[in-house]
């Protein structure tokens, strides 16, 4: 697969909705979602009926356009199908992540001033809203129901649907909080079109190709392309419903055989450094691998292998969401490994940075996004970190309810302010040094990046987690090890503690004197996260 070459979106198509309303009707008897290995299907036309009797419901709730209709659950067909109803109806989204807790859900149900929450089952106990049951769409406590014979016969031609203004809010994105409180990013319709759009500048999906959700859809890098984009071109998209461990993952990605291969870097991680990395340590291999010309031999066959258990059909695989490990980054750009390193936010619907993975620079996430700009808040760009500051089409209304959030995080110019550190070089290139708000303060002033480190330590492939923290002024490392690591390195609790000097000095090694960590501790269980498996470093500072 190429570069996109043939438009689905047109420069004069301002209506996201309008698209999606045409993808239904161009793509009626082509398969639409499915939840994988399972038998539940449906094509692009009983998704369009589908929608037909969930907007009778709503008139028949009261609910009219611009009210706030959120969603929870695992990603699944239903879940897609409730998210399509309420964006055609003109409802505002609120997708919530099926991994909060029931406060969580119901401080954001009650913040949003959702007017119904579709959801599954589970996340029904205990809530108090008004609920409709995303599996059957049967309403909770209420004695209604929809006419499921009423729209049988429903045709393309009959599928007519609201139209929006593109400053309209359309998401309410509520952010996972890493680093605190969840805060609720205010969406326009521009954004979701201008992602959209940029989707098709640089990917060539056809109708009727495959793709594997497997991020969670409520949040916008999951959400955005291999969904909501996939869907606007008529492709037939899957869910993963079951949890995303390197087995499941493979096992899908070669039954459904995806163009595109989109994942944060721990899956990619886990598949090769529990995987890969093995063989390569492996005497014979270590040995071939010293003659260059059985070196080449040997990468190729990895890098086969790899993009055999990738699906061995996509064009390339999209890393996203947080920071890359560089030793995984260095094997894959060794064996010619087809990847590139994206950059966004939900702030930004999300998309900031991409490029091609024949043009991608190895450590940086790619170069500004069309209709987008970027700029670096420092004297000297190119060589002195400072702030990545964006503004541009992809960018939020604000912060929902928090108007000091919003003015601290978008200046009286519109530039959003990421709390990222970076760079950018000669080339346009994008590099993060991390995060604003992780940066720690050395003891003579320098300016510490616990990335940095926390890459450094993640080259012992034994530490599978790991987190710098600043005592004073020291700096200090958090390990999780489990028992299966342990087993795999022939290792005891206490072997391990007593070899913590040594794997301390290795790492020291790879970093400057200020940068040095003075002691590793290690921690009895995983680091709490986020959905999309960020630390909360928070809990830990």
């Amino acid at each position: 697969m190429a570069k996109a070459t043939t438009r689905i979106f047109k420069p004069t198509d301002t209506s996201i909705i309008g698209m999606m309303e045409n993808s239904l009707k161009q793509n009626w008897d082509r398969p639409c979602v499915t939840n994988y290995g399972t038998s539940e299907s449906y094509t692009y036309g009983d998704t369009a009926k589908m929608i037909a009797r969930l907007h009778q419901l709503f008139r028949r709730l009261g609910i009219e356009p611009g009210n706030k209709i959120a969603l929870c659950d695992k990603n699944n067909a239903h879940w897609a199908i409730s998210f399509f109803a309420a964006f055609s109806y003109g409802a505002v989204v609120v997708p919530i992540l099926s991994e909060f807790s029931i406060d969580q859900i119901q401080n954001i149900y009650d913040h949003s001033e959702s007017s119904l929450i579709i959801c599954g089952e589970k996340y029904a106990q205990g809530l108090h809203a008004r609920i409709l049951n995303m599996a059957d769409f049967t309403m909770k406590e209420e004695p209604l129901s929809i006419d499921m014979s009423a729209f049988t016969d429903l045709q393309p031609g009959d599928v007519h649907y609201f139209r929006e203004q593109p400053d309209d809010l359309a998401l309410l994105s509520y952010t996972s909080g890493s680093t605190g409180r969840s805060k609720g990013v205010m969406l326009p319709y521009r954004s979701i079109w201008s992602n959209c759009h940029f989707a098709d500048e640089v990917l060539d999906f056809k109708p009727g190709d495959n793709t594997l959700s497997i991020l969670p859809l409520a949040h916008m890098y999951g959400f955005a392309y291999d969904f909501f984009f996939a869907f606007n071109i008529g492709c037939h998209i899957h869910f993963l419903t079951k949890t995303p461990s390197p087995h499941v993952v493979i096992k899908a990605f070669g039954d459904i055989k995806p163009v595109v291969v989109i994942v944060v870097p721990l899956i990619l991680e886990k598949i090769v450094q529990k995987q890969i990395f093995p063989i390569l340590r492996t005497r014979r291999i270590r040995t071939l691998t010293a003659i260059p010309i059985l070196r080449d031999v040997v990468y190729r066959q990895i890098r086969n292998k790899l993009y055999s258990a990738l699906g061995g059909s996509f064009y390339e695989c999209i890393i996203g969401g947080a920071a890359f490990n560089k030793e995984v980054e260095d094997f894959l750009r060794q064996i010619h490994f087809p990847y590139t390193v994206g950059y966004g936010m939900t702030e930004c619907g999300p998309i900031i940075g991409y490029e091609d993975w024949h043009l991608f620079s190895k450590g940086s996430c790619g170069k500004v996004a069309p209709r987008m700009e970027v700029k670096i808040d420092s004297p000297d760009p190119q060589n002195i970190t400072g702030e990545i500051l964006t503004r541009g089409t992809n960018v939020m209304l604000g912060y929902y309810k928090n108007e000091q959030e919003t003015l601290e995080a978008i200046d009286d110019a519109g530039w959003l302010h990421t709390g990222d550190l970076g760079i950018i070089d000669k080339n346009g290139n994008i590099f993060i040094r991390g995060r604003k708000k992780t940066m720690l303060l050395g003891a003579n002033g320098q300016n510490v990046y616990p990335e940095e480190i926390e890459d450094a330590i993640g080259t012992h492939t034994i530490f599978e987690e790991s987190l710098v923290v600043q005592r004073g002024e020291k700096l200090v490392a958090l390990v999780y090890v489990s028992e299966k690591a342990l087993e795999h390195h022939g290792l005891t609790h206490e072997s391990l503690l007593q070899k913590l000097d040594t794997y301390k000095r290795q790492i020291n090694s790879y970093l400057p004197a200020f940068a040095n960590i003075s002691a590793i501790e290690v921690q009895d269980k995983e680091f709490e996260k986020t959905p999309k498996r960020s630390i909360r470093r928070y809990l830990y500072a």
